[in-house]
């Protein structure tokens, strides 16, 4: 028992000090990087050790790899914790603890990895099909680069401190890219992305970041109008200015056409109170312009886009090789209230023909094709007519495949409707005046050619009237005369 005893007495001994030990090791201290741990190189920067109050030295190392730079940080400087780099080079990076001491020694604290960026050029980042997402939806972001890099990383930025990135392995070797799924997103959300790439023989030094990539997120706030000037018709070469405007008050403009892979943004200005709009010119118009389009608004305060505009088709001419004709029917000199039919045929295969009127503010009217008579046409029937319906108007033809790409224009055919008081033709071009002479006549021609027989019908009802006049004095005479002779006699008698 005595025996026992004495060995359990001296157990106790040897435990005590080891367990007081324990109770006094030191919490792991917190590393971070000033201004961040992916820093572009050249760079300042400071690694930063903070331990408890009884700290009295900080130890900072590099795992798997000897940082040479740390031994020769100042010795104060070490005291306080802090690791400072003056030019960041490839040379720096990598995966950092440190820890501190007090009597003894803390836990390491948490890994930093430190990256070097700048190093390779920059990869190329877009969203597939388009950055233009709708509420709830998911998109695909592409990152490629023509370095045969073996990994790529995708960080988001604008809402948090430091960008949250993800990792991802190209699919192809040579030129190099990788696919990453973003979504499902919001509009109450700013979605703004860049990318690098990197070899993974060093994955901590990266290529400088790609250009930022913006989603476009609809919300439903009050949608703009999207307008065109000149007109929606465009040849190539001619300059063509869309605007986005709302009596919202919208501080910023994005257009955007469908299908692309990037949209435009213009800061809004205020040409008078409660209106604000934004003018997009595209100079000079080329076969790509050709497409649909739409804008939204959002305020600078907000990360949420209104709802789109309503669809602008942009259409270029002269992309098919066929020039359709444009005829009448019954003909080009109309009284008002009659019924005709514009007619646009084409010996060329067309899908659709297009009708425009020169100076309209509607867009092009357009039907599907019918072939009859070894011909491809539309007939546009307009009953019945008003002086509203005068004016130039020329025909195009597209194809489905194509359908923003137009052939070149028929030869112009002016409409000229008479027979109202308030109608009168539309000032002409020379060119179109030349070509509807052979076949018409403005009002102001036929007033001229019909005044001879204007005189002769006035000359007449003149003589009538005066002839009609003196009967009437004969009347009145007459019965004058006759109620003098009835007075007479009845005074003789």
């Amino acid at each position: 028992m005595t025996t026992i005893l004495m060995v359990l007495i001296c157990l106790g001994l040897s435990l005590g000090p080891r367990t007081h030990v324990q109770a006094e090791t030191l919490p792991k201290p917190t590393l971070w990087a000033e201004p961040g741990s992916v820093i572009t190189q050249g760079s300042p920067l400071t690694l930063r050790c903070q331990g408890g109050l009884k700290a009295q030295e900080y130890h900072l190392y590099r795992e798997k790899k000897l940082a040479s730079w740390i031994t020769r940080i100042q010795p104060e400087l070490v005291k306080k914790g802090r690791f400072h780099i003056p030019s960041v080079t490839w040379e720096h990076t990598g995966r950092y603890r440190c820890q501190y001491h007090s009597h003894t020694q803390s836990e390491p604290s948490d890994p930093l990895e430190l990256v070097v960026t700048g190093v390779y050029n920059r990869p190329t980042l877009s969203a597939l099909p388009s950055p233009v997402v709708t509420s709830g939806g998911n998109v695909t972001l592409q990152c490629v680069s023509q370095l045969a890099f073996d990994g790529f990383i995708l960080c988001k930025e604008g809402e948090d401190e430091h960008p949250q990135c993800l990792n991802s392995q190209p699919r192809t070797r040579g030129w190099s890219w990788a696919v990453f799924s973003v979504g499902p997103v919001s509009p109450s959300r700013r979605w703004s992305y860049r990318c690098y790439g990197y070899d993974s023989r060093s994955p901590y030094v990266w290529s400088s970041p790609s250009d930022l990539l913006e989603l476009l997120v609809p919300g439903v706030s009050k949608k703009p109008s999207l307008s065109v000037q000149p007109g929606p018709v465009m040849a190539p070469g001619e300059e063509l200015t869309l605007q986005c405007g709302s009596d919202v008050g919208y501080d910023r403009f994005a257009l955007y056409k469908e299908g692309e892979r990037d949209f435009l943004q213009r800061p809004g200005r205020q040409p008078q109170a409660g209106l604000s709009q934004a003018n997009f010119t595209l100079s000079p118009v080329i076969r790509s312009h050709g497409g649909q389009y739409r804008c939204s608004g959002a305020h600078n305060l907000s990360s949420e886009w209104s709802a789109p505009s309503d669809p602008l088709d942009i259409l270029i001419t002269g992309q098919i090789p066929d020039r359709p004709s444009l005829s009448v029917q019954p003909g080009p000199t109309l009284a008002s209230g009659e019924n005709v039919t514009l007619l646009c045929q084409s010996r060329g295969r067309m899908d659709t023909f297009l009708l425009t009127k020169d100076g309209a503010a509607h867009h092009p009217l357009r039907l599907r094709s019918e072939h009859r008579a070894q011909q491809h046409q539309a007939e546009f029937p307009m009953s019945p007519v008003t002086s509203a319906h005068a004016g130039t108007y020329r025909c195009y033809g597209s194809l489905s495949s194509k359908p923003y790409l137009l052939t070149h224009p028929s030869d112009p055919l002016e409409l000229v409707v008479s027979g109202a008081a308030e109608t009168l033709s539309p000032p002409q071009n020379k060119s179109d005046s030349k070509a509807g002479a052979a076949n018409t006549l403005s009002p102001s021609q036929n007033k001229t050619a019909s005044h001879p027989q204007d005189y002769r019908v006035e000359n007449l009802i003149r003589m009538g009237v005066a002839g009609l006049v003196l009967v009437v004095l004969g009347i009145l005479l007459f019965e004058a005369r006759h109620s003098q002779r009835s007075l007479r006699d009845a005074a003789r008698r």
